[in-house]
């Protein structure tokens, strides 16, 4: 089925500051390239069907682009986003403001969560990081809102500092992540929910390999991530490597540009 995607163009684009340890001021980024490889994972996503929204950037919030962060969208419903570092607070308002001025049932937050970063919706539960953003209570406030499990996990890598640097949906019943991003009790849930999950190697998660978008049949990845594109294919899914790796020098892959808005107004 073609998915509803809310990106941003990255036109404020540029690594100002270290909030991750992807970020390096000095090495900086290069804005032009950026938007060349933004614009190919967009017309990625509209080749295969999906339709792509756009949110307005606002100037001095370079990581805006990074639109997965801005809130979590299920059944028709937007749980805003409260992000953790100063930098990016303006953030949460004004993914907040783009839903409620189409309609949708919002919560702004009353804690610190940054979307799609660290909430990942399946079928039956959304699963939930905590360990370096976003705080457990918002689980909670999350699944009160949206009336859906939430299940927490445990990051304990500081490299992988949003749950989606590390896991993501192949479907809606079964993920891929990387076993040494989580706690060992995280790890002991994951082995049980999910026994014939793909399991992730160093070399795949470190250039953010699991930065992915699945529709199902499809998945756009990070074009470095070669062992885990390989066994994609022999589970029998169709790949689509994208090169994103200045947007990369801030932390983020192709997962980290896209918000799924899930169910519509």
């Amino acid at each position: 089925m073609p998915k509803h995607f809310l990106m941003c163009r990255p036109d404020h684009f540029t690594v100002a500051y270290a909030i991750n340890p992807w970020m390096d001021p000095e090495a900086g980024a290069d804005r032009d390239v950026a938007i060349r490889q933004w614009e190919g994972l967009k017309a990625v996503y509209e080749s295969l069907g999906h339709q792509v929204s756009l949110i307005e950037p606002v100037e001095g919030l370079p990581d805006m682009v990074f639109a997965a962060n801005g809130a979590l969208v299920a059944g028709g419903r937007v749980y805003g986003a409260r992000f953790a570092f100063p930098e990016r607070g303006p953030e949460g308002p004004a993914y907040l403001r783009w839903f409620t001025e189409r309609g949708y049932p919002s919560l702004e937050a009353s804690h610190v969560n940054e979307g799609e970063g660290d909430f990942l919706t399946l079928d039956e539960v959304i699963l939930a990081g905590t360990g370096f953003r976003t705080d457990t209570a918002a689980h909670q406030e999350a699944q009160e809102f949206l009336g859906r499990p939430v299940v927490t996990l445990r990051l304990v890598d500081p490299r992988f500092y949003h749950l989606d640097t590390a896991l993501f949906p192949l479907d809606g019943r079964n993920v891929a992540y990387y076993p040494a991003a989580f706690s060992e009790g995280s790890r002991q849930v994951l082995r049980r929910m999910f026994p014939e999950a793909v399991l992730a190697s160093a070399a795949d998660a470190e250039v953010l390999g699991l930065n992915a978008v699945s529709d199902g049949t499809n998945i756009v990845i990070n074009s470095e991530a070669g062992d885990l594109q390989l066994e994609l294919k022999r589970r029998g899914y169709e790949v689509h490597p994208v090169e994103l790796s200045e947007l990369r020098k801030a932390g983020g892959g192709p997962k980290c540009c896209t918000l799924e808005i899930r169910g519509e107004n």
